[in-house]
């Protein structure tokens, strides 16, 4: 297969591919739905124990979402700035520590505008990576995925991850389980 061949011309890409669109789709719906009825304090509660709130996990969603999807596979552009600010990955990533005071964080709207940017552009950016470029290894390493292809499949498994922890604040919150 050569360089400029579309990673969706082998059937086996093709399939592992679509599986990541339609775990990436079912993970947004998932976390979608969470959030669908949440008044913009209860982005920004926490519990007494914990220092998280559900503006934070959704950036952090966003973030590694973009970091997965496309820095991984091929580096920050300065056009992503506009779409997902670099200073953002720092706030939002891994090791960072969630700011408890809402007026210190982003406002929702902001937020859902990176959230689901980044997302609109992953779902339209896949079909065009190629074989050569998913096959290749992530650098630097990463202890759970060893390819590109590895890092884009990481990205729905990410988002569930944190979707069960913005349902469990929920819950904490006293509403009821969503289905």
């Amino acid at each position: 297969m050569s360089e400029s061949e579309s990673f969706g011309d082998d059937i086996g890409d093709a399939a592992r591919l679509r599986a990541v669109v339609e775990r990436l789709r079912f993970a947004r719906r998932a976390t979608k739905n969470f959030l669908a009825d949440l008044t913009p304090e209860e982005w920004y509660w926490s519990p007494p124990q914990y220092a998280t709130h559900i503006a934070w996990q959704v950036m952090h969603i966003a973030v590694a979402q973009y970091a997965l999807c496309f820095r991984r596979i091929r580096g920050p552009l300065p056009e992503d700035e506009a779409w997902c600010p670099a200073d953002y990955l720092g706030r939002f990533g891994l090791a960072s520590q969630p700011e408890r005071d809402a007026a210190e964080n982003l406002a929702v709207e902001e937020i859902l505008r990176v959230f689901d940017g980044v997302y609109a552009r992953a779902i339209e950016a896949l079909p065009s990576y190629t074989a050569v470029e998913l096959s290749a290894p992530v650098d630097p390493p990463h202890p759970v995925f060893k390819t590109k292809l590895g890092a884009i499949e990481m990205a729905p498994h990410h988002e569930a991850i944190h979707a069960g922890q913005i349902a469990m604040l929920r819950r904490l919150m006293g509403k009821k389980p969503l289905r």
